[in-house]
Parts: C-alpha cells; sequence; structure tokens
C-alpha cells in the first residue's frame, strides 16, 4: 500500500507516519523543506514537498510522481494551521490547498481508494451552554473561530464531490507527547500555578494522540465512505477535572490557583496578537484563540463513531495525562 500523509511534520502527523511504517506501507511524509524531521528519521520514508500555493505547479508535481512511483493508495491530508499572524492564512492554508491537492489529483486521473481529511470539532463550534448537551452530527455547524470557518469551508467542498472516497474526522482537543499547546498548561501547573479562565463551568472533550491515530487507520481500511465522524474519548470533564488530573499526574501537592475573568483574557489577547504581528511569530493567546476558550461547552456525542469502527479509546485522560508526562520528563521538556 502506498499512502501520503501531508502535514507529516506536525505533531498529529509524525503519529500517522509512524503507524503506517509499522504497517509496512510506502509511506510519503508530505512536508515543506523548512520543516523539521526530528520525528521522520526513518530510513523507510520517502518525502515530498508539495507546491499547494500553486495549482498548475501541484498538478505537474503530482503527474511526474505518479508516472514515477505510481498513484497513492490512500491519502491523510492532515497539512494545516491552527494559529497565524494573518487571518487570511486560515482559509487560504486550510481550505484552498485542500482544494488544490483534490483537484490535482483528480486532474490526472488518481482517485484513492480512501481519502481522510482532518478536519477539527471547532469546524462545527461549541454545543449549547445553558444545556450542556454533546454536540451531534445533526447539529448545523456554527463555527466561532477563522480556524474552524476555514475547516467548514473545507468540509463543504470535500462532501460536495460526487463519487469521491472521502472521510472527515473532527477530534476534539488532541494531547500526547511531542504536543506543545497543552504542554504550556503542564508546564504551569509543574511550576505551581493553575490559571483558569472565566468563573462559569467549561465542559471538555479529549483524545490521546495514539487512540486518534488509531481512529484514522481505521477509517482507512473500513468499507465506508463519504463518512463523518468527531473523535473524543467518549468521556466529559470540566477544565477544574483536567487541571486536578495534571497535579496528580505531577504529583503537586500545593498549587496556586487563579480565576482570570474574561475581559482581561481578551485584552491580552488582543495584545498579544498586536505583538506577533509585529514580531512575525504566531501567539498562542490570540482573539480567535479566544473566542474558543470563553466557549463553556466544547462536548460532542462519539456514538456513531464507536458504532461504526467499532472503536473504545484504549486512553481515557489519566492514562494519556501520565503517558504524556512520562514522555515529557523522560525527553527533558520538563
Amino acid at each position: 500500500m502506498k499512502i501520503l500523509i501531508t502535514g507529516a511534520s506536525g505533531f498529529i502527523g509524525g503519529f500517522l507516519v509512524e503507524e503506517a511504517l509499522l504497517k509496512g506501507w510506502e509511506v510519503w511524509a508530505g512536508i515543506r523543506k523548512t520543516s523539521t524531521k526530528s520525528w521522520l528519521t526513518s530510513s523507510d520514508l520517502h518525502f515530498i514537498d508539495l507546491n499547494y500555493e500553486d495549482p498548475v505547479s501541484l498538478s505537474q508535481q503530482i503527474q511526474s510522481h505518479k508516472a514515477v512511483h505510481g498513484a497513492w493508495d490512500y491519502i491523510i491530508h492532515n497539512a494545516g494551521i491552527t494559529k497565524s499572524t494573518h487571518q487570511a492564512d486560515f482559509q487560504r492554508i486550510n481550505y484552498k490547498f485542500a482544494v488544490h491537492l483534490i483537484h490535482a489529483l483528480l486532474e490526472n486521473g488518481i482517485q484513492p481508494t480512501k481519502f481522510v481529511f482532518m478536519s477539527s470539532m471547532g469546524a462545527v463550534g461549541p454545543g449549547n451552554e445553558d444545556s450542556g448537551h454533546p454536540l451531534t452530527l445533526k447539529d448545523k455547524p456554527s463555527p466561532i473561530s477563522e480556524y474552524g470557518k476555514s475547516k467548514l469551508l473545507a468540509e463543504n467542498f470535500i462532501q460536495l464531490l460526487p463519487d469521491f472516497p472521502w472521510i472527515i474526522l473532527r477530534p476534539t482537543g488532541v494531547y500526547g507527547p511531542r504536543e506543545r499547546d497543552y504542554f504550556v498548561m503542564i508546564q504551569m501547573i509543574n511550576a505551581g500555578f493553575d490559571v483558569s479562565l472565566g468563573f462559569k463551568k467549561q465542559l471538555l472533550n479529549f483524545i490521546y494522540i495514539k487512540d486518534l491515530t488509531r481512529v484514522c487507520f481505521a477509517a482507512l481500511e473500513c468499507p465506508m465512505t463519504q463518512k463523518t465522524w468527531f473523535v473524543a474519548d467518549g468521556d466529559i470533564y470540566s477544565s477544574t477535572d483536567f487541571s486536578k488530573l495534571i497535579q496528580d499526574v505531577l504529583q503537586k501537592k500545593r498549587v496556586l490557583s487563579l480565576r482570570i475573568p474574561l475581559i482581561i483574557v481578551q485584552v491580552l489577547s488582543a495584545i498579544s496578537e498586536a505583538l506577533s504581528r509585529l514580531t512575525g511569530k504566531p501567539s498562542l493567546l490570540n482573539r480567535d484563540k479566544y473566542n474558543v476558550m470563553k466557549q463553556r461547552n466544547w462536548t460532542c456525542d462519539v456514538s456513531e463513531l464507536e458504532r461504526d469502527l467499532n472503536f473504545k479509546a484504549e486512553y481515557n485522560l489519566r492514562k494519556g495525562l501520565e503517558e504524556a508526562v512520562d514522555w515529557y520528563k523522560k525527553n527533558g521538556w520538563l
């Protein structure tokens, strides 16, 4: 089996590549020439730098690749961005690049056995705060961030393709070894500070990176196509549960808890975004991220995923955090 995994140098992409190699597949890692290969060290890997910006050049690249190496059987389009100094980048990279890739494949007569698009729960938006009910696949998407809107645009394009064997995955909060955003919270608690935003209870779902990888390959190998699934471990946690679990895993008996009003977070987000534009470096805290953080219900119903793929998460949040923290310590991150 030949597989193309785009965004292979990132957190999720690295784990997808490792799993494909374990299966003995011919793995093509789609990365930029400037991307790190820290987690892509296998001598069995093939690398390809696809020019998503230019549809004509991209089509020529894929045509040449097909002539020399043959077509890919599977494609996981995982490339994308979650933060940027310019909001227009979200649509350009998360939406238009997906469109350009699929058009180039079809122009060259390449229709893979399965095309998995790594979307996000952000494409749908938050659940109802008053009821606390998890989102279902029947709920109308209403994204509240530029990131989520760009993912939804890509989803809508893919879903309109006739006879194209697509699968769309919408993972919730993905964590695990090598992940950097949740790691910031782990670092803060390790330093003795538990910082939470707002005063209302926040409900969350999570999925451990290895479980997300299992779902992705189960989706590739299942007979179903043109399906969309939320991906989470099936449990609902409060943000307080999350921070307490981190404290337990780190064995931190005393932590200073700080609650920051959302209005202050909003101001800090605007300042952080302005500074990131000056430096040219994306910031973890920005107005787009604030729109996500202020929502109180980020939960979804995964019953269809569990039924269709016979999926049951191997990692609950405690087990996943234990493995992740152990990795961070062994690799000098903590």
